[in-house]
């Protein structure tokens, strides 16, 4: 036999081999039942495979075979392009839709609390020669990282998730009701909201969120705050900082936690930004961000009267330049279009302010404060983590290199002369796709590959007949 996948292909750095080694010792040491090795998918879905713990040793030398068809899929795990064509998405290594490896990352290697002796550990992709899938969103937010790391920077972010939670009344199991969506399940309010912070909402669902924090913690993840939103069963989960690839490991390990411990005590957590239920209010992604270095602990800072620094101003004109070519990035659904309105708390142009949660680009902080950072307010819960977090290191990136101007603080965002936010998804695929920017970061068979599953996932929508067509026209014609 020949060495095993990892080692001969060089996979892992000498850090990663001593913490693999630490993992399997682990693992026999806790008695463990079983590991699940998993990936986040183009859309930022946890998708995985469940493994004995002998077999999961295993994994840890030679990786895991994995099906590269679900790179094809689209939110509804219709195909977006036809599975057997040839030279899939410009890239021949797919041609047949073979299995490409998984390869775990021992750093995120973690003890689900919920479930009896389960590890869980996130994987990046490879093909079976050894090569880096393109398609691979976490190793692009890898190679963003490098890059920014190469320009002696550091990423740090601080996560604002809002969801909702509402009580599971039928799951909707029957037959008829599975398909290419599914029926979506029947749920109930736990709360009236619309009190926003206020004590008694949130201690109306304080069961819930008992069992979330307490597993969320169990798990590692460095929550601050837990705290009461405006829609009923609003809740949002803050942070504290963390580095840049660590923040959205955690994001997606969140989401799927939420997720799965609803649903084991008959709830239903939905990251969709704005439900189709009266009374709702969008949800958003806030993503706090600033960069460091061994000499700098937060290069946005400003000194004297200068609310930022240079590279604070430079990075944050590069999040403007380029937010609307990114929108698919940030905001990567049909629905999340519907969360930009004016006076909404979410942005509808591109526009920054000092402490102003109508902008785009809000800057959270003030002049002297060492702690002074920005906080981008346009991202979607719904939204890959690692293609978010992508997209505002090459934004930024591209601010630095070319000492881009902000220009002056909106202090009135929703009245200010600037360029729209797009208006749907369509609109931001296009813009997407026609950013050289972007195709130089992220190269063109990526761009290509992502415009084509949400082209396909906007001509799905725009097929489909909607209540407010019926009402509209079906009486009155």
């Amino acid at each position: 036999m020949g060495s095993p996948f990892i080692q001969r292909h060089e996979l892992w750095s000498a850090e990663q081999q001593e913490e693999a080694d630490r993992v399997a010792a682990r693992v026999e040491e806790l008695g463990l039942r079983q590991v699940r090795v998993s990936w986040g998918d183009q859309h930022g879905i946890l998708r995985g495979k469940t493994l004995e713990t002998g077999h999961f040793l295993s994994v840890l030398r030679n990786g895991k075979d994995f099906q590269t068809a679900t790179l094809i899929f689209d939110t509804t795990n219709n195909p977006a392009v036809p599975p057997f064509a040839a030279d899939g998405f410009g890239d021949p290594r797919l041609t047949g839709l073979p299995d490409g490896v998984l390869v775990p990352d021992p750093s995120t290697f973690r003890v689900l609390p919920w479930l009896d002796k389960t590890g869980w550990v996130l994987c990046n992709l490879h093909y079976r020669s050894g090569e880096v899938v393109p398609f691979d969103t976490r190793g692009v937010l890898q190679a963003q990282l490098a890059k920014l790391a190469g320009d002696g920077w550091d990423y740090v972010a601080g996560i604002e998730l809002e969801f909702y939670i509402t009580r599971l009344d039928d799951p909707r199991l029957q037959f008829e009701s599975c398909g290419y969506p599914p029926d979506p399940p029947s749920v109930s309010a736990v709360s009236h909201g619309f009190q926003y912070l206020t004590e008694n909402r949130g201690d109306e669902i304080t069961g819930i969120l008992d069992v979330l924090r307490d597993n969320v913690v169990a798990l590692g993840l460095p929550l601050a705050t837990v705290e009461d939103e405006w829609g009923p069963g609003q809740t949002e989960f803050t942070f504290d900082p963390m580095p840049g690839l660590r923040a959205a490991d955690s994001a997606i390990l969140l989401r799927g936690a939420i997720k799965q411990l609803c649903r084991r005590n008959g709830y239903h957590a939905t990251f969709m930004s704005r439900p189709a239920f009266p009374n709702a209010f969008s949800s958003g992604w806030h993503l706090h961000q600033s960069l460091s270095s061994p000499e700098v602990d937060n290069a946005f800072a400003g000194t004297g009267d200068d609310l930022l620094s240079d590279t604070g101003r430079h990075w944050m004109a590069g999040l403007l330049e380029h937010a609307r070519a990114s929108s698919v990035l940030t905001t990567p659904t049909v629905n999340g279009y519907k969360r930009y309105r004016p006076d909404s708390f979410a942005p509808d142009r591109v526009a920054w302010a000092e402490e102003n949660r109508g902008a785009l680009v809000r800057v959270a902080g003030s002049r002297g404060d060492t702690n002074t950072h920005l906080e981008n307010r346009v991202g979607e819960p719904a939204a890959n983590p690692y293609l978010y977090l992508a997209s505002q290191i090459i934004s930024g990136r591209d601010g630095l290199r070319d000492k881009l101007d902000p220009g002056p603080s909106a202090d009135e965002p929703y009245q200010t002369e600037a360029r729209s936010l797009p208006a749907s998804l369509q609109e931001a695929v296009e813009l997407f796709a026609a950013s050289s920017v972007l195709r130089a970061e992220l190269g063109d068979p990526f761009v290509d590959y992502l415009s084509t599953i949400k082209r396909h996932e906007v001509s799905r929508f725009n097929a489909a007949v909607t209540d407010w067509e019926q009402r509209e026209y079906f009486e009155v014609y």
